[in-house]
């Protein structure tokens, strides 16, 4: 591996932290409470059509899609301080939420309560009366995803699903699964755009050599590896990290329920999410969001470092043992957060277990159809089974002669630690750091060869991180 020195650093790479200037754009501005009219023919009777994602005239069926944001930054670049969508500032506690409009078609007088809806019909003119203006209880975001998948095929995802679950699963949970009561629902989110510029600073192995000795009856491998010390400096730009804005779906290792699983149905492909309109909702429920910017920050900073420590590993390819980062700094230039209804389809089981109730998920992506889930297990049956897995284990272990045959002592318990995975997904999650978009530029390269380490037992660097994930 040759020496690389870079130090043309682009002059125009600003190594400046944010300022603390923040700046808010009101992305409701000539939202209207009320009627929302059919640009055609007036009619309010109005849905999205699933095919399409747009929005539908039920009475003249004519087809129209909603507008986008555009008073937004599109160009992470230009990103400076703090822009906030008007729909992500706090939530103030006391908000009254019992709305009253007028209806304009028939001048009757209609109750919206906004912590349950966000549309509902006059009892007179049966016009429907929409809330669209933003009100400071976290239930009007700033943009909508609308479902694009229609509830017959999340239902065949769902089943297929669970139809692969079912020999462990728990007696009564087959008895009573059902897809017919799954909901369409918005969750909350926030999307981040980020303007950043990352440093990082350790040590890189790469293989130099790679051979076999013999100490008596055994064969042991030994490595060679090229020592360096390795820096990465440069901008980057993400753009759309997601994250839950609801609380309970935040707290993923709580024990009475799988709230990841709506976490691993991730990405969704946000660029196509519109300004919000109430219509979205007609035939789906939502859950409106309970936390505020400052409570998401930290997630949104680890994320967002974990998302640039994989970015530099394109320009670490040559590094196949590992790097191992000592210092890692990301200064937040500029950041943009949007707040965000996105579709899932969800099936939701409760299980008794003695005095505790566990609720499992099954989530479809309303717009990839991605299916993760949990499904109750019948643990007399997967012990038992698992058992016999082990004995048979042992039985191998007598009759069959190779230099490791003291693993089949283990394939009972790796069988139960398999099935039991399977089954509750605890460990499914989004792959923030993979599937968020980002782009680098203004990349420095420090490659610089410190020694070599030989004899080396391990295949891969020990104290490597470059591949790890924040917790």
């Amino acid at each position: 591996m040759q020496e690389n020195y870079n130090n043309d650093f682009s002059s125009n790479m600003d190594q400046n932290v944010q300022s603390d200037v923040t700046t808010i754009i009101q992305t409701d501005m000539a939202a209207k409470d009320g009627q929302n009219k059919c640009p055609k023919c007036g009619a309010t009777d109005i849905e999205v059509n699933v095919d399409t994602g747009h929005l539908r005239c039920n009475f003249c069926r004519y087809e129209f899609e909603f507008e986008k944001v555009v008073e937004l930054e599109s160009d992470i670049s230009k990103l400076q301080g703090q822009v906030m969508g008007s729909g992500t500032q706090d939530i103030v506690a006391d908000t009254n939420d019992v709305l009253t409009f007028k209806c304009s078609s028939c001048g009757s007088e209609v109750v919206i309560d906004t912590s349950e809806a966000l549309q509902a019909r006059c009892h007179w003119c049966r016009n429907t009366l929409s809330v669209n203006q933003q009100i400071p209880n976290g239930s009007v975001p700033d943009l909508v995803l609308p479902f694009t998948v229609k509830k017959e095929d999340a239902k065949v995802q769902i089943e297929k699903f669970v139809g692969k679950r079912k020999f462990f699963a728990h007696p009564k949970f087959k008895e009573e699964f059902t897809t017919n009561n799954i909901m369409g629902v918005y969750f909350p989110y926030m999307i981040v755009d980020i303007n950043a510029h990352s440093n990082l600073i350790g040590k890189g192995e790469h293989t130099a050599r790679k051979y076999t000795e013999k100490d008596g009856d055994r064969q042991i491998t030994y490595y060679d590896a090229d020592l360096f010390d390795v820096e990465r400096e440069f901008d980057i730009l993400i753009e759309g990290l997601t994250i839950e804005s609801s609380f309970d779906k935040l707290n993923k290792s709580g024990s009475d329920k799988t709230n990841n699983v709506i976490n691993a149905i991730m990405p969704f492909d946000i660029e196509n999410a519109v300004k919000w309109n109430a219509n979205y909702l007609k035939s789906y429920t939502s859950e409106k969001r309970d936390t505020n910017v400052e409570q998401i920050k930290p997630f949104v900073e680890m994320q967002a470092k974990d998302v640039a420590r994989f970015a530099a590993n394109e320009s670490l390819r040559e590094y196949d043992r590992g790097v191992a980062w000592s210092s890692e700094q990301l200064s937040i230039k500029g950041q943009q957060w949007m707040s965000a209804y996105l579709p899932v389809w969800l099936y939701s089981y409760q299980q008794n277990k003695g005095d505790k109730k566990l609720l499992h998920y099954v989530a479809v992506n309303g717009r990839t159809k991605e299916t993760m889930g949990s499904v109750p297990i019948h643990m007399p049956k997967l012990f038992g089974v698992s058992c016999l897995v082990e004995l048979l284990g042992i039985f191998a272990m007598l009759f069959i002669d190779f230099d490791y045959n003291w693993l089949f002592l283990f394939v009972g318990i790796i069988y139960f630690f398999l099935m039991f995975s399977k089954y509750r997904n605890q460990g499914a999650r989004h792959r923030h750091e993979l599937e968020t978009k980002k782009k680098i530029e203004n990349l420095r390269k420090v490659d610089k060869y410190i020694t070599q380490r030989q004899r080396l037992r391990n295949s891969k660097m020990s104290g490597a991180n470059n591949k790890c994930i924040h917790n």
